[in-house]
């Protein structure tokens, strides 16, 4: 991807990168590679939809980091509320079993997020590998149900 690249759309010329950080509830440490790796696949789903852009995901057990391009149309806590609604829908129904250990009501993200807009000090290359380092959960020797 090149980064130095404007985008162009309806006269305007743009590159909007942002981070954003979501944590779990009660910053429980119940992801699992497995379920960061359908997170990915949801938030890359979602934001597509948003006509946006999934530049890298990572996470590790209780939070993960989703850098993201958008367009400055974007309303960005309306897409927030949005990829947090359904991406908790979908994990919560997909892994009922193993998030029942950890909740004992249909919570999953906490209420709070971070979203940081990138440029300044630290740049999309620095925070790109930021990401990309972040520490797996253990992989469990069984499958979850």
């Amino acid at each position: 991807m090149d980064f130095s690249r404007l985008r162009t759309k309806n006269h305007s010329a743009f590159r909007l990168f942002y981070h954003l950080v979501l944590s779990m509830k009660y910053r429980h440490k119940c992801l699992t590679p497995e379920m960061l790796d359908r997170l990915e696949g949801l938030v890359r789903g979602l934001l597509v939809r948003w006509d946006c852009e999934l530049v890298e995901f990572g996470g590790e057990a209780d939070h993960v980091h989703v850098l993201f391009e958008a367009s400055p149309t974007v309303r960005l806590s309306d897409l927030i509320k949005n990829l947090k609604s359904v991406s908790a829908r979908h994990m919560r129904k997909e892994y009922a079993n193993h998030l029942a250990s950890f909740y004992w009501k249909p919570y999953f993200w906490n209420n709070a997020y971070a979203l940081i807009s990138v440029g300044g000090r630290a740049n999309i290359q620095t925070l790109l590998r930021y990401i990309e380092n972040q520490d797996e959960p253990q992989r469990l020797s069984q499958p979850l149900d």
